[in-house]
């Protein structure tokens, strides 16, 4: 059955259908067929042949892989994959040509039918139709409904009854609903039973195909949650082979990922102290005291800090881009709320220590404010400053309430000023909360166990723990993941950047 992520309703799920029917026999993870070459082997990025020249055919090819690599990935990882349909805007222009041509359609019906004799051409291939998608519903052993469908709608004897005036369209269009009845699933019982009710029969062939519609978005669904179990168990090898058939297609598939893991090399070799007068880095051969386990770490943190709107990430990643940008969104929002909590108690400890919950509040507070904070068109300095009021606010109603007296002016402005001043580049306290998320991720990705003993949480962070750890255990599972996917590739590169460079690098042996 067709599935795919894009999804539209009407005429424009026949494009999932259109891209899922050449996943299943393309990409071979069908129910019945999914198979994993297991045994391919990754090439080295590194060839000394020259350029291959690409053809559109095999450009074709290699987008079909990464369609169905895409799509295989979201499926086995995202429990939460579905299908639903989606409407165009009530006056966008897409609705309103597709209702004047799916209007225009049916009064040319209505009309053929009305003629004196009717004319039932176009009905007869509605049934055609009809056909093709109730024998789509069917199982590959439901041989005794398949003969009774193909029987009861077949077109050219439909035809020949047409001849002789001798067609009895009601009587076929209710075998297509008790037929709608046996194979739908049961939330669709309802809407089975209304078509029974419906008299006009232009109206009821619209309203057959509304529901043929839903059928096959119920359908597909179905077959996406078959399909996840041996997904999740092929993953690995289903992916490295698809992968493989891309690069194999495109050798420049490995580009930005090369790139990427260059920059860590580079990273890592400035932060090394320098042993001699010149710093390790100095020289090419300095690489191979590299370890390629801790480049590799280093690379994937930098995708905590990426600009996934400017910069595309590697290609290995593409298909947890989403999550990835997601997770870094929400971590940034989180650095934020763990800088305002730190300020506050740093600088009203005495204050807020007798305010019952003062924390929690103030940290909900600052999760709706920042709201929306990774838009373009959010400014943070004025959440900033309204977090600043709204706690200056709870603080004063506290300690009033017992009798107390409330924050002075000067006290409250140095506060809104402290928190406005996280958005300083160079502010002190958003350094030190980003290093200590920074340290939390990297002790995660080094910890086996981390799903059954997380690292423990550097200090300012308590405020923002449960959240933190949420986000470290989806990213490290991502992480693993792609891991032990494009591990051959990634040892590749290394193999080209650690070692092949630094041998270039190597003096001539002497021949004296």
């Amino acid at each position: 059955m067709p599935l795919n992520d894009e999804q539209n309703g009407d005429c424009d799920s026949s494009r999932f259908s259109e891209s899922t029917a050449s996943s299943s026999s393309d990409s071979e993870y069908s129910r019945q067929s999914f198979t994993s070459d297991s045994s391919s082997k990754p090439s080295s990025p590194a060839s000394t042949s020259p350029p291959k020249v690409v053809t559109f055919d095999e450009m074709m090819a290699a987008a079909r892989n990464l369609s169905n690599l895409t799509l295989a990935h979201e499926i086995a990882v995202n429990e939460s994959f579905h299908l639903e349909r989606t409407e165009h805007p009530p006056n966008s222009l897409t609705r309103r040509v597709k209702q004047i041509v799916h209007q225009a359609f049916w009064d040319r019906l209505e009309e053929d039918l009305n003629e004196d004799p009717p004319e039932y051409e176009h009905a007869i291939k509605l049934f055609e139709e009809i056909k093709e998608i109730l024998l789509s519903f069917l199982n590959p052993g439901a041989n005794r409904m398949r003969s009774q469908i193909c029987e009861v709608l077949d077109a050219d004897l439909i035809r020949q009854q047409a001849k002789h005036n001798a067609v009895d369209i009601q009587g076929l269009a209710n075998y297509v609903i008790s037929t709608m009845g046996k194979l739908c699933a049961p939330i669709r019982d309802h809407d089975v039973n209304q078509l029974k009710a419906t008299g006009n029969i232009v109206v009821l062939f619209r309203q057959i195909f509304h529901v043929l519609d839903l059928m096959t978005m119920d359908m597909a669904n179905f077959t996406i949650r078959s399909l996840r179990p041996h997904l999740q168990r092929n993953l690995v090898d289903y992916e490295r082979a698809k992968f493989q058939d891309i690069l194999e297609e495109t050798p420049s598939a490995l580009d930005l990922t090369t790139e990427w893991i260059r920059e860590s090399i580079q990273d890592e070799l400035s932060s090394l102290s320098c042993e001699t007068s010149s710093c390790a880095g100095a020289n090419g051969m300095s690489k191979t005291n590299l370890s390629p386990t801790s480049v590799l770490t280093n690379s994937y943190l930098k995708l905590l800090q990426w600009d996934y709107q400017k910069k595309p990430v590697p290609e290995t990643l593409m298909t947890d881009e989403g999550r990835l940008q997601e997770l870094t969104e929400k971590l940034n929002q989180l650095k934020v709320i763990a800088c305002v909590s730190l300020i506050t108690s740093n600088m009203l400890a005495a204050v807020i220590e007798g305010i019952p919950d003062f924390v929690d509040k103030q940290k909900r507070i600052s999760f709706v404010l920042l709201e929306g904070m990774n838009k373009k068109s959010f400014d943070l300095k004025e959440a900033l400053n309204a977090i600043g009021i709204r706690t200056c606010s709870e603080i004063n109603e506290s300690v009033t309430e017992r009798g107390f007296p409330p924050l002075n002016k000067e006290v409250q402005t140095n506060l809104v000023g402290q928190l406005c001043n996280i958005v300083e580049e160079d502010n002190p306290i958003n350094s030190l909360i980003d290093k200590r998320i920074h340290l939390y991720m990297r002790s995660l990705l080094a910890s086996p166990g981390f799903q059954k003993s997380t690292p423990t949480i550097p200090g300012g962070l308590a405020v923002i723990q449960t959240e933190i750890e949420t986000i470290g255990s989806q990213y490290a599972n991502i992480v693993n993941l792609n891991k032990q996917v494009y591990g051959p590739f990634y040892a590749s590169i290394f193999r080209k950047l650690l070692f092949s460079e630094a041998s270039k690098a190597e003096p001539e042996p002497s021949t004296n």
